[in-house]
């Protein structure tokens, strides 16, 4: 039995709730694919709070409390000025607010990089705050020594390669990789280290297809595709991406739904009510008795 954390409306606090589930660990998401095969793709998708996490936790097999909060929440030009409290902070609260999916919080930039061992540090207080399963880090070969550093010392790590926004200011921008055939070799000689390095999954972002489907042959562990084939052992999207809540979204996201509209729209109402003097109306007021 598991416990998710349920919004009282009445105070708008949250409280405990048992749910009949149990929640699903990495090593689970790692034996999804059988030799070499993932028969039911994972889903994944990103929550930041409590209430997102609990209305998107049924529907998947992961839950990424990702640096991409920086420009969704905090409206910060890029993943860089992401701190790790605030990854923490959110994690906490997306695992308040699920019982299923597995947790994954994402290493800001320059938590990691320095060595091993600050990576450590690093992934240990984000762990030990928020409650998450496992950490995500940027980079390839130049960072197995630290998966496999994390691994040993018990922190399950899922990969990135590809596109990896944190580094937008050496690669200029975020255009899709792979095109040139040494940056194809690249990608999948990186995601073949991190797979010897411990990685459980790896994320495989903004690459040109047939480099996906090469990633996703060459490594035994699952593959996670954002903007690369529908063939990565699972997907994942940025839910306000994917919801509609940005006029402009990247090629690869397919908008499920409009939902800045009609946000926009209702607000525009409760204006209009409040400006006529119709809101609050008797059903919304407190009488004599």
């Amino acid at each position: 039995m598991s416990t998710t954390f349920q919004l009282d409306t009445s105070t708008s606090r949250a409280n405990p709730t048992p749910q009949p589930m149990r929640r699903l660990t990495v090593p689970k998401i790692r034996q999804r694919k059988v030799d070499g095969v993932t028969e039911e793709p994972l889903v994944m998708l990103t929550a930041y709070t409590a209430r997102q996490a609990q209305l998107l936790d049924p529907h998947c097999d992961l839950l990424l409390v990702g640096d991409s909060l920086g420009q969704v929440i905090y409206g910060l030009p890029s993943t860089i000025p992401v701190t790790m409290e605030m990854m923490a902070n959110h994690a906490a609260a997306v695992v308040r607010g699920s019982y299923h999916a597995v947790v994954v919080v994402d290493m800001p930039f320059g938590a990691y990089e320095t060595s091993p061992k600050d990576a450590f540090d690093s992934a240990a207080r984000l762990l030990k705050e928020s409650g998450a399963a496992a950490v995500k880090l940027e980079g390839g070969e130049a960072m197995a020594e630290t998966v496999e550093f994390l691994v040993q010392r018990g922190i399950p790590v899922m990969g990135h390669v590809g596109l990896t926004p944190q580094a937008v200011n050496v690669l200029g921008g975020y255009a899709a990789r792979g095109r040139s055939d040494a940056e194809a070799e690249k990608i999948v000689g990186d995601a073949k280290a991190l797979e010897e390095a411990g990685a459980f999954a790896i994320v495989v972002e903004g690459v040109i297809e047939p480099i996906a489907i090469a990633v996703t042959e060459a490594v035994s562990c699952p593959t996670i595709g954002i903007g690369a084939s529908a063939r990565c052992d699972g997907q994942v999207l940025v839910s306000d991406d994917m919801l509609g809540m940005f006029e402009r979204v990247p090629r690869f996201v397919k908008r499920y739904q409009d939902l800045a509209s009609t946000i926009s729209d209702t607000a525009a109402q409760y204006a209009q009510e409040v400006r006529d003097r119709s809101f609050p109306g008797p059903d919304q007021l407190y009488q004599p008795k």
